[in-house]
């Protein structure tokens, strides 16, 4: 709030410039300084320019300095090519087959280049029926660069060396009124690309944003496009809303503006179901605590969580047909699954971790002989605890049984042995039936 109120005050003393369309901010109006770029994006911007390129921090860095807020990381725009990049600097490598990038290394900071790129004419455009954009990638200059970006708030050019931010579009000032606008059109721009419109959603929940009118207006008409977008794609973005540390916000946007249909089957049923809501609300708290402390978070345990009551829908409803509870399972868990993947690409490599999660829900009931101590074994133990735990702060099994595991898992020797229950019943073996013996064998017999 000082800080803001302090950046209002200084800059009555000095204006911003016109150069071109640019409108150049200097430091004593926006107050962001070099020693808050990073070390990496720093040596890149100085050794580009050293070497006679132009070259600027951009995006969401420049946006989230100005809104007080720490970078997740920080991308640097240059006039020169990716070969050229790669001449200055010794540890860079160029990725990318739809537009190629450059990756220049400084210890563990990895530092993204791309080339200014502009839109190129409609003649020469490769779109699908729907309009989505396939190929437009070609090398511009820094004002047709700004123009492809989406957001104003994204189009922001921050130059360490003279420390002034060069605006095209107005976007210094709709970070400063807390508002996300679309540059261009906004319905050609979604058109465009639809993962646009799950952008808008997540930025404007995670930072705060209130989505300008005109850029929320054609979201409700134009969400079916994100049908025809790849489900990598769809996967990222859902995954960057749910590991943003504001994943709640983000949820009940999408709610708000209908947009949560068919990117998580999940989400079109959990709410109609008694604990649903509760639980998934709880588990995506316990998320942006945890990213919010710094503490790592797994996206196997947080798809496990809601997918859950899918799955134990489906087992329930396997078990009153007279199935045997853990192949029940089994087949719930592959038939949510493959279900999931059709509209959202979740890796193989968390099915396992997820798979196993969910089979010890069912093992966290028994607590007596031996089995309580082979849990404790399981290397997945800690994950199903923590599973256990949301289930029942959602009401879905009795708080006891989370307090028993609790307790159980750090008691001594002694006490452990007296927290067992006693054995039930012992289930009387089936006795098998003897094998019939074969044909030639009777006959030999007699």
């Amino acid at each position: 709030m000082i800080k803001r109120f302090l950046k209002r005050v200084f800059r009555r003393s000095q204006k911003a410039k016109k150069v071109g369309n640019a409108r150049i901010i200097p430091f004593a109006s926006h107050g962001v300084s070099r020693d808050q770029i990073s070390y990496g994006s720093l040596k890149v911007t100085d050794g580009l320019q050293a070497a006679g390129y132009q070259a600027f921090v951009v995006g969401g860095a420049v946006r989230d300095l100005l809104l007080s807020k720490t970078p997740k990381d920080f991308d640097v725009a240059t006039n020169a090519t990716p070969e050229e990049v790669r001449r200055v600097f010794r540890r860079a490598r160029i990725i990318g087959r739809r537009f190629r990038l450059v990756h220049v290394m400084f210890g563990e900071e990895v530092v993204e280049v791309s080339t200014f790129r502009r839109m190129v004419d409609a003649e020469d455009v490769q779109a699908d029926e729907h309009g989505r954009l396939l190929r437009d990638n070609e090398f511009g200059d820094q004002e047709q660069d700004a123009a492809r970006r989406d957001f104003t708030a994204n189009a922001l050019y921050y130059d360490p060396t003279t420390q002034e931010i060069h605006d095209y579009h107005d976007g210094y000032s709709d970070t400063e009124n807390q508002i996300l606008r679309m540059i261009g059109q906004p319905a050609v721009r979604y058109r465009e690309d639809p993962v646009r419109m799950l952008r808008a959603v997540r930025l404007s929940a995670k930072l705060g944003m209130k989505l300008e009118a005109k850029t929320a207006a054609p979201i409700n008409e134009m969400k079916n496009l994100l049908d025809n977008v790849p489900q990598a794609r769809l996967l990222d973005e859902v995954l960057k809303m749910l590991l943003s540390g504001n994943s709640v916000a983000c949820i009940q946007q999408l709610r708000q503006m209908n947009l949560h249909h068919g990117l998580l089957p999940l989400l079109d049923v959990i709410w109609a179901q008694p604990t649903g809501e509760k639980f998934i609300m709880l588990a995506l708290h316990n998320t942006d605590d945890r990213l919010r402390q710094d503490k790592p978070v797994s996206p196997a345990f947080l798809f496990a969580a809601l997918l859950w009551h899918e799955v134990l829908a489906a087992w329930n409803l396997r078990v009153k047909r007279g199935e045997r509870p853990v192949g029940a399972m089994h087949e719930a868990m592959d038939e949510v699954l493959a279900k999931q993947k059709q509209q959202l690409a979740i890796p193989h490599r968390h099915d396992a971790v997820m798979k196993e999660i969910w089979l010890l829900q069912q093992r966290f009931e028994q607590r007596a002989g031996q089995r309580p101590y082979r849990l404790l074994e399981q290397p997945r133990f800690r994950a199903g605890y923590d599973f256990l735990l949301l289930r029942c702060a959602s009401g879905e099994v009795p708080d006891d049984l989370g307090l028993w595991w609790d307790e159980f898992q750090d008691a001594t020797a002694e006490r452990q042995k007296e927290m067992l229950q006693p054995e039930g019943a012992a289930e009387k073996k089936r006795r098998r039936k003897p094998r019939k013996k074969p044909a030639a064998v009777a006959a030999t017999a007699e």
